[in-house]
């Protein structure tokens, strides 16, 4: 009986260790602002507030901007910190470039209902995607996959399960990983990152289109991740490297930003 018993909390303490384990990390990986308090109409764009349900039944919130004349749609997965409220300047920025907007709050952030995690936000991008595809009647051709930090990691996984036309992805990591072994050298990040994001083992198989962006003075995600992305890829893709932090770096290039992205585009549409 004696064994039974010892096993029995043998089991219940790993469990619950586990469950610390990965609470901790999600923690670490996710600070999503469930308080959205500003919208497009702020900058003077026209939106319209979507509602999606993921393939798990979660319910999804985003927002459809859509352009005049439109050379494309931007599908947007953002960073892992506040909400799609914080992303006016970039959806500015590519309304400037005459191409429609969707962007979405991943499961828990926002309007967004249940609590991230890795298999969720890619459920979430793929709902996204489908909302494009069978709503809006967008071809593939004319769907620009973005990701900035946490959000490269989506829309890579994305760009492997859906077609696209392009696919940019701006100051993201190698790997959850390989963040966590820089952020907490002395633990075992293998052993104890679950939500891996492993965007460097993917990379190499997508065919489409790529750009990548990355600043050299990006604090939070070296640059030496967004290098080892590029060098990872396959042909076509270019590498744009821009100057600022890594929440700022957008706006305090924004002039060579919005050239290169310009040309990105230009290229794949002439090809």
């Amino acid at each position: 009986m004696k064994i039974v018993v010892i096993t029995a909390l043998i089991i219940i303490g790993g469990f619950l260790a586990w469950l610390l384990i990965r609470r901790f990390e999600r923690s670490v990986i996710y600070y999503p602002d469930p308080d959205l308090e500003v919208s497009p109409s702020a900058i003077g764009l026209a939106y319209e507030d979507v509602t999606l349900t993921a393939s798990d039944g979660v319910r999804i919130h985003g927002w459809w901007i859509p352009a005049g004349n439109s050379r494309g749609t931007i599908l947007f997965c953002h960073g892992n910190a506040g909400n799609i409220g914080h992303r006016l300047e970039s959806i500015r920025i590519f309304h400037q470039l005459d191409l429609n907007v969707f962007i979405f709050d991943y499961r828990g952030y926002g309007k967004s209902n249940g609590s991230p995690s890795e298999e969720g936000t890619y459920r979430d991008a793929a709902a996204a995607y489908d909302y494009l595809r069978e709503y809006r009647e967008i071809s593939p051709g004319k769907i620009i996959i973005f990701g900035r930090s946490l959000g490269g990691a989506v829309a890579i996984e994305l760009a492997g399960e859906k077609e696209a036309g392009a696919l940019i992805y701006e100051s993201t990591f190698t790997s959850a990983v390989d963040m966590g072994k820089l952020i907490f050298p002395y633990l075992p990040a293998d052993l104890l990152v679950f939500d891996r994001y492993d965007s460097i083992s993917k990379v190499g198989e997508l065919s489409l289109p790529k750009l990548f962006i990355h600043s050299r003075e990006d604090e939070i995600i070296p640059f030496k991740h967004g290098e080892r992305l590029y060098r990872a890829a396959s042909h076509p893709k270019e590498f744009l490297e821009i100057r600022g932090g890594h929440n700022e770096g957008f706006l305090e290039s924004e002039e060579v930003y919005l050239k290169a992205i310009g040309d990105f585009l230009k290229n794949v549409e002439d090809h």
